[in-house]
């Protein structure tokens, strides 16, 4: 099935990005305030995503990043579609079981938000590559840190603006005063979480670097 360990290698990647981002998709309907500030729930499993791109945009192009970034902005597409469709299905109620306002609740009024997410999520992922591979040509192999960061920068910062905007301005849901606070509490937050997880993208530069290059053994039999 696989050709080649490269090949487990994206697979295992691609599995981490499309299921971080599609969770993020789920629960990103819901707000939560730490102290002064707003932001979505939504936010926590982004930073895995940036990891992810960078790990990707590394070992396999922006070609593997961009086809990547399609393919899971058609399956947020597909879900939307899917939960669509339940919110229309009536509910079998006993008193027990969810209910139709209560499933809708949950994911019919997150619908907008991840029609939303998709156009910020292709945006700043577009971005996050051509910032990525300009300073990649710069640094060449060197300065993993320096890309990975820079890219984060710039593509949150329009991410975070666009999804907040969308989503709850345009709708309504918020005032003008809170969608700033809340798309630049985001970014602070999503920024704040990458780059502390920068020593994750070492080390996963270095498990598959050492995956990819161990010397195959043979079996004798």
């Amino acid at each position: 099935m696989f050709q080649s360990k490269k090949d487990i290698v994206y697979i295992i990647l691609a599995g981490i990005f499309i299921t971080n981002a599609i969770v993020a998709e789920l629960i990103g309907g819901k707000l939560i305030e730490i102290g002064p500030f707003i932001m979505s729930v939504g936010i926590l499993p982004w930073p895995i995503v940036f990891i992810t791109t960078d790990i990707i945009n590394e070992h396999f192009g922006r070609d593997g990043v961009k086809k990547l970034s399609f393919i899971t902005a058609g399956l947020i597409a597909y879900c939307i579609l899917l939960l669509f469709i339940g919110t229309k299905i009536p509910a079998f109620e006993t008193g027990e079981t969810v209910t139709d306002a209560q499933f809708y609740a949950v994911f019919g009024q997150g619908l907008f938000i991840m029609v939303a997410s998709i156009i910020a999520f292709l945006v700043s992922q577009l971005i996050d590559v051509s910032v990525f591979w300009m300073l990649r040509n710069k640094t060449g192999k060197k300065m993993i840190w320096l890309r990975s960061t820079g890219s984060t920068i710039v593509s949150q910062l329009i991410d975070s603006f666009i999804v907040s905007g969308i989503a709850f301005w345009m709708t309504g849901k918020i005032t003008t005063s809170q969608y700033i606070n809340m798309s630049a509490t985001g970014y602070v937050f999503k920024l704040i979480l990458a780059v502390a997880l920068t020593p994750l993208i070492y080390l996963g530069h270095y498990l598959i670097e050492k995956y990819l290059h161990e010397p195959k053994t043979e079996v004798h039999g």
